[in-house]
């Protein structure tokens, strides 16, 4: 079947589980097998979600759902924009899967109804975003509701994935990211609430919140330590937290190296806490040179990336700005 037949078997589809919904809702229908009736329903919009999203490449004629949670309003529009036909299809895929979550919902199913919810959100995320994260937000009070926090966890992680790559919504990404991190703390899953607080520490200290960021990153710097298999990283997440306090005052870094050598001994050896001692060098002497050279040295074998270049250069600003405060 070609992508046009797809779509028109879609709406077809549609237009099938609306009279079904329609004569569940009657006397007689609810008299006689109501209930048969919505799991139908439920059946032919999931059915007609998977056809929109297979028809995304279809050019032409095409009928779109402009209410999401309502009876089926369609209307016949002509699009040549590739992007455009395909975010219209996703639409009324993300429409029919939230149909049928409300349904699912109706017939108290939670669990079809969360799944549902999920698959419409996943259908919204590039065609509406906002309405991708109402979506997931129902999934996830069905979980919650269920006691399954951790996969109510991972649906948090996709919302502050939207925030941070469609809405740019920085705040409520952390917030989102807080939330997974509590959720899988509670179900004694560290190593995930410990990626999800290190997104949240990336993210204090851009923002400038830097004692929140050492916090996470001494607290996973420190679980990290103590693992066979993570011990490797516990250097890169005492050298960020190191970095932080740079960032608030030389001091409190050079203070803070030593406390992270005598806590971790392999810290010491490492390509980090040498560059750490560099710069703190450097900056004592207000050698503006010195510390960009000890950067340079340290980029040609570990890359830089956009993080740690930015924390660098907010730390060599404060030698300038010393510098200026002299003259």
């Amino acid at each position: 079947m070609d992508n046009s037949g797809k779509e028109k078997e879609a709406n077809a589809l549609m237009a099938e589980a609306e009279k079904k919904m329609k004569s569940s809702q009657s006397f007689f229908g609810a008299l006689f097998g109501g209930s048969s009736k919505l799991e139908e329903a439920c059946d032919m919009l999931v059915r007609a979600a998977n056809m929109y999203k297979m028809a995304k490449n279809w050019c032409g004629k095409m009928i779109v759902t402009f209410q999401h949670n309502k009876c089926i309003e369609c209307l016949f529009l002509f699009f040549s924009d590739f992007k455009m036909q395909q975010f219209i299809f996703l639409i009324a895929a993300g429409n029919a899967f939230s149909q049928a979550a409300h349904l699912h919902l109706q017939m108290q199913s939670k669990h079809d109804a969360a799944t549902n919810f999920i698959d419409a959100g996943n259908a919204f995320k590039k065609a509406d975003p906002q309405e991708a994260i109402n979506c997931l937000n129902r999934a996830i009070e069905i979980y919650t509701d269920m006691g399954r926090f951790t996969i109510a966890a991972k649906h948090h992680i996709s919302i502050a994935e939207i925030y941070e790559t469609e809405l740019v919504d920085v705040d409520k990404a952390i917030a989102h990211y807080e939330q997974a991190a509590d959720y899988y703390r509670g179900e004694e899953s560290t190593s995930s609430a410990n990626k999800c607080l290190l997104k949240v520490a990336t993210y204090a200290a851009q923002l400038e919140q830097y004692q929140k960021a050492i916090e996470i990153y001494e607290q996973v710097g420190t679980h990290a330590m103590d693992s066979t298999l993570l011990k490797y990283s516990a250097k890169d997440h005492f050298f960020k937290a190191a970095l932080c306090h740079f960032c608030v005052d030389h001091l409190n870094a050079k203070l803070a190296v030593q406390k992270y050598e005598e806590m971790f001994p392999a810290f010491s050896d490492s390509r980090e806490c040498k560059l750490l001692k560099k710069l703190l060098d450097a900056w004592e002497e207000q050698n503006v040179d010195a510390y960009t050279d000890a950067v340079k040295e340290f980029d040609t074998i570990s890359r830089l990336d956009q993080w740690l270049t930015t924390m660098l250069l907010r730390i060599k600003k404060t030698i300038q700005d010393e510098e200026s405060d002299l003259r």
